[in-house]
């Protein structure tokens, strides 16, 4: 390119209509190429990037004494960088970087958190190439409830030189400073998910049912240990359901539809689900819990697929005994894959999400595996984890914006 010229062109000012028409206007004039554009609006004001080829070099004066004059029209400010070709050679060889995305959710999002979470990026020797805000403006007037989230979505490039040491900042800064913070690589298939699976008891809904169902019996205390430790992952999950369910014996089948008449949905489970729906995502429920509530759940929420455990009801009454084979972890990833299977797609664009640890093996084997309000023990050995607001997050984490889907 001997007689063209490349030019970085840089205009800021109050944001208003027709400031590109007006550049491009320009550069259109004398056939420029456009090389690169971006444009930013943050609180009304104006960031607009045009990277630029003038292939006559003789042009190169009279484009920017237009475009000087023009911006001074319009109020706005502009800055020329000329570029060099190796200059631009070597930001090209950048295209074929890694690209990353990190989302960063929580009630609010502070100076602090966002420090510590770029100064991990930055320690990996990754760079921001941009920042958007996914959630809505926020009110001064609205207090710190559940219904206030905020949310960013950071693209970064570049050599990822410890994932592990990376993972592991993430989830200490996640702790220590109350927010969520997702890495994913960005490629087609986080684009383009089209299954979700979701655990019940806990995830789903905010009640470990078998509990519920413990109470009624009179055994709740006895019940409920066992899960806490099946939970924990600190007994086999088959042993601690074999245990529970025997521990039932006798209780009548009219409070297992009182209990389900008034089982509490997880917040955000129906933003979620509705919006995956509508986009045409498939919707499963893999549960260790119990089929009777599954089926309630798939009827109220359209869930296209439903497996959990079927609890013998004779003349009634519980037995105290299960039909059928135990979903346990082993086989909610089995069933994963074989619904992924009939849906002819990629494990890659399956979604998963549950909070205890028979969880972990479809966490693992999905595309975006998600620890929901997780045990520690759990969240750590997840690729994900959401702890500060309800299943909605999801759809931060899939790049959604609220005014997409709405509030």
């Amino acid at each position: 390119m001997p007689n063209s010229e490349i030019i970085l062109i840089n205009i800021s000012g109050d944001d208003k209509p027709g400031v590109t028409t007006a550049i491009t206007d320009i550069l259109g004039k004398y056939d420029a190429t456009i090389l690169d554009i971006g444009q930013a609006d943050i609180h009304n004001t104006l960031s607009l990037g045009i990277l630029c080829k003038i292939t006559n070099n003789a042009d190169s004066g009279n484009v920017l004494k237009e475009i000087l004059f023009k911006c001074s029209e319009l109020n706005v400010n502009v800055r020329f960088t000329p570029v060099t070709i190796d200059r631009y050679d070597n930001w090209v060889t950048q295209q074929g970087k890694n690209r990353y995305i990190v989302t960063v959710l929580g009630k609010v999002i502070t100076a602090k958190q966002l420090s510590k979470v770029t100064k991990v990026i930055a320690g990996q020797n990754l760079n921001i190439d941009s920042i958007i805000r996914l959630t809505g403006r926020p009110s001064l007037e609205v207090d710190n409830s559940n219904a206030v989230r905020a949310c960013i979505e950071l693209s970064v490039r570049g050599t990822l030189n410890d994932k592990n040491a990376l993972s592991s900042q993430f989830m200490k800064y996640s702790s220590e400073l109350g927010i969520d913070i997702s890495f994913q690589k960005d490629d087609m298939y986080r684009r383009n998910r089209r299954l979700i699976c979701f655990d019940m008891d806990s995830t789903l809904i905010k009640t470990e049912v078998i509990d519920e169902l413990a109470e009624r019996a009179g055994v709740g205390a006895r019940v409920k240990a066992i899960t806490e430790s099946a939970m924990h992952g600190d007994i086999d999950f088959n042993e601690s359901f074999k245990q529970r369910v025997a521990l039932l014996k006798g209780l009548d089948e009219s409070v297992l539809e009182d209990i389900a008449r008034q089982l509490p949905i997880m917040d955000g489970a129906e933003r979620l689900i509705s919006t995956l729906k509508k986009i045409g995502f498939k919707v499963a429920i893999l549960s260790g819990g119990f089929s009777y509530f599954g089926n309630y759940l798939k009827r109220l929420f359209d869930v296209d697929y439903m497996y959990a455990n079927e609890l013998e009801i004779i003349d009634g009454k519980l037995t105290g005994n299960y039909l059928g084979d135990i979903v346990d972890g082993k086989r909610k990833a089995e069933l994963l894959k074989l619904i992924a299977q009939v849906e002819k797609i990629e494990l890659e664009q399956v979604i998963a999400v549950g909070d205890g640890a028979n969880d972990l093996p479809m966490l693992n084997l999905a595309g975006l595996g998600i620890a929901f309000h997780a045990k520690p023990k759990v969240k750590a050995n997840a690729q994900q984890s959401l702890s500060t607001i309800g299943l909605d997050g999801v759809l931060y984490f899939l790049g959604f914006r609220d005014f997409h889907i709405g509030n």
